[in-house]
């Protein structure tokens, strides 16, 4: 810290930085449009298109637009049509025979298992999720396991929502629509709605989580009275800078995600044609290991609202549709404090994973790296038995916790329901959660000598109406 350090794969590409920053890049110098979005004639004989991820006439302070100048507009393709459809499906409520359950047991998940004989695409799973991408409302959260490179000529994008991608083992290559990302465990990228990628595996198999938001974007949360800095800065972020091909006689396949259902189109020309952009709709990338902590240097522990890196609010200040919280090394020095996570019920719902190391309110070992959990709305959850007895009786001086590790967690004010696959054909769910976490936790009360109940009333007589006592 105050970065990641990645010995194993080293960057290879620049970036533009900022966070919700108007950002223009051009691959050819002269490639932008001076003082006009769509002239007449656009440099070196470019189209411009217009991609726009907010309505026209959404308030400023939240449109996101952002124009292309590439060698051939995005229109030009054939008609899309259904892609393997009796496989290929990440929203059940379309088809009666899989659907969302909505149960209220805590749930937790083994390591999900490396898949080497599919690409990007095929590679993902919808384990639980709320809502209706048809009409931007909700959440998707999935499982990526990937092998393969996706073919040299495809790309895909999600018209269903915005993703938010953490990777917890291998490297991702994302060539996108406005440059290139590379990104790797202790990182995440954004891509969002819209916009085309294409996903290459430079060190093999990857494997790692993704939350799809159906409505709205992602947003840095307020500070409040911490004041103008910490937590996540916007200076951190990362969009890339414009790179294109030019290939205007190889067929192309263009896979989207609609409805939760895969189409396909097929186009002579590379999607990766944008020669120059400029605007504030874009993918962009953020290394975790950046995020300045913020925590209790006197007592009590902290809600872990405090470690929300990215937001996405509802109509409701304050209640979020979508938070993207962390549990990065930090420092404990809370005096005469129990300073895991205390037992709680949440009118929230909380998918927690693990990217490396070990989450320190749950170190029995069943809450594993490439593993998750589920605490859905009002389910008690908190530190495991073990966690507990430890916390209860060490020694209180300052201590770090969390080195070497990354723990994360998707929330949600919604009621998140989970998949067919993620609860019996992924057949990773721990049936003995439980059981092991919290179970084996003993009462500790004791009645005090010497003292009486306070009762409800004078005891051993009828209350009444006004009765002093």
């Amino acid at each position: 810290m105050p970065s990641s350090q990645f010995a194993q794969c080293k960057e290879k590409y620049r970036y533009l930085n900022g966070f919700n920053s108007y950002h223009e890049s051009e691959a050819i110098e002269g490639a932008l449009p001076i003082g006009a979005n769509s002239p007449q004639n656009p440099p070196y004989g470019l189209y411009a298109e217009k991609l726009s991820g907010t309505a026209f006439t959404a308030p400023r302070h939240e449109n996101q637009q952002t124009w292309l100048y590439r060698i051939l507009p995005s229109c030009g393709h054939s008609n899309f049509e259904p892609r393997e459809s009796s496989t290929y499906n990440t929203n059940p409520e379309n088809k009666p025979y899989e659907k969302i359950h909505h149960i209220p047991n805590q749930l937790r998940w083994d390591p999900f298992d490396l898949d080497e004989t599919v690409d990007w695409v095929h590679s993902l799973h919808l384990v639980a999720g709320a809502g209706d991408p048809t009409m931007k409302t909700g959440i998707g959260i999935y499982i990526f396991a990937a092998g393969k490179d996706m073919d040299a000529h495809e790309a895909f994008y999600s018209a269903d929502g915005d993703f938010l991608i953490v990777p917890q083992h291998g490297v991702l290559d994302i060539q996108t629509e406005m440059g290139h990302l590379l990104v790797r465990p202790n990182e995440i990228c954004v891509i969002p709605r819209g916009i085309k990628y294409r996903v290459t595996l430079p060190q093999g198999p990857v494997r790692g989580y993704i939350l799809e938001l159906y409505q709205g974007h992602f947003t840095l949360p307020e500070l409040g009275p911490i004041g103008s800095n910490c937590l996540a800065n916007a200076r951190d972020f990362q969009a890339p800078v414009a790179s294109f091909e030019e290939d205007t006689t190889s067929t192309w396949h263009i896979l989207c995600k609609f409805a939760g259902h895969l189409f396909s189109a097929a186009q002579t020309h590379t999607p990766f044609d944008v020669v120059s952009w400029h605007g504030l709709y874009y993918p962009y990338k953020y290394d975790l290991g950046r995020f300045n902590t913020i925590g209790s240097v006197s007592f009590d522990h902290p809600d872990p609202s405090i470690y929300t890196v990215l937001t996405a609010q509802s109509d409701h200040p304050g209640t979020a549709i979508a938070d993207f919280v962390i549990f990065p090394p930090r420092w404990l020095v809370a005096e005469d404090t129990f300073r895991p996570p205390w037992y709680h019920r949440n009118t929230m719902s909380e998918f927690m994973g693990l990217i490396h190391g070990q989450y320190d309110a749950k170190t029995g070992g069943g809450f594993q790296p490439a593993g998750a959990s589920l605490h859905n709305v009002m389910a008690g959850h908190g530190p495991d038995a073990t966690t507990h007895e430890k916390a209860s009786n060490v020694e209180l001086r300052p201590s770090k916790v969390g080195e070497g590790s990354m723990a994360f967690m998707f929330e949600s004010c919604l009621m998140v329901g989970v998949t067919e696959w993620g609860l019996e054909k992924c057949k990773k769910v721990q049936k003995d959660y439980n059981a092991e976490s919290w179970e084996p936790l003993k009462p500790h009360f004791k009645r005090p000598e010497g003292r009486e109940d306070v009762g409800n009333g004078v005891k051993g007589a009828e209350g009444k109406e006004g009765d002093k006592n």
